[in-house]
């Protein structure tokens, strides 16, 4: 493969709607997910628009930019478009092939622990705690709040990513990735403090008022003036510990949890 394009005349800018055509385009990032190039068909049929504007009048150097855009490709999918920005303005300026590989590679990298931290760590604990606190009142808007906060927040991330690393270009990277670490840190800190809130706020699995003592004090009220909430803090590190060290899965724990409050209830415990 060439390492240089035939034509190397810039190409004029992309326009906001081709840009916004690849961010909707996105969205199909693991549709052909594989293990041999993870996602790179996905990545190329979101990035082909801008390739389409900027190498359509050139036919040859379009099949070479779709075929090192084809090579080995995995990012966090809702963090994509940071890097379709960055790889359409070296695109444009007619960039030395080997330095547009290098730069997708460089930017795609940082970005699991980042959008980790953002929506998995943060994002999600932040909207199905508002949605199941709704849904436990019997609002049936609880599920629909839920899917509306999360969705907003990631379009707008998708949107916003795509033209600012398209504006900047490769400067883009380290802009994003100067403070990457404690980025990270922040925000996964951020959400062990909403996910012990939440523990708290909705915890609600405790003991029979059935269980007392001779002096008819429930054990309840005792573990509650010892740490309110102690039985569903048990609970949630329990399964903290089962995942983390003994390599349980979500769906095992879901059933651990529906096994032991069917016992539980039968028995008289909870």
């Amino acid at each position: 493969m060439a390492s240089n394009y035939t034509n190397l005349t810039p190409a004029k800018a992309l326009d906001k709607k081709t840009l916004n055509k690849m961010v909707w385009r996105s969205l199909n990032l693991q549709g052909s997910f594989n293990y041999e190039r993870m996602q790179a068909n996905g990545w190329l049929y979101g990035i082909l628009p801008g390739l389409l504007a900027i190498h359509g009048e050139d036919t040859e150097d379009l099949k070479t930019s779709m075929a090192h855009n084809l090579e080995f490709f995995n990012t966090h999918p809702f963090l994509v478009t940071f890097v379709m920005g960055i790889v359409l303005s070296m695109e444009q300026q007619k960039a030395d092939i080997n330095t547009i590989r290098a730069v997708r590679v460089a930017a795609m990298g940082p970005l699991g622990g980042i959008g980790d931290a953002i929506f998995w760590f943060t994002l999600v604990p932040i909207a199905a705690g508002i949605g199941a606190n709704m849904a436990i009142d019997g609002s049936i808007a609880g599920p629909i709040v839920f899917l509306a906060l999360f969705n907003i927040v990631q379009f707008a991330v998708r949107f916003f990513l795509m033209h600012w690393s398209y504006k900047l270009g490769t400067s883009a990277i380290g802009a994003l990735t100067e403070y990457a670490k404690e980025f990270t840190s922040a925000a996964s800190l951020l959400g062990v403090f909403v996910v012990g809130a939440l523990t708290s706020n909705y915890g609600g699995t405790a003991l029979s008022n059935n269980l007392t003592l001779e002096n008819g004090t429930t054990i309840q009220s005792i573990l509650d003036g010892v740490l309110p909430k102690m039985i569903p803090l048990a609970l949630t590190l329990g399964l903290y510990f089962l995942m983390k060290k003994k390599k349980w899965t979500p769906v095992m724990c879901i059933g651990a949890l529906l096994v032991l409050g069917l016992v539980g209830a039968a028995i008289g415990i909870f």
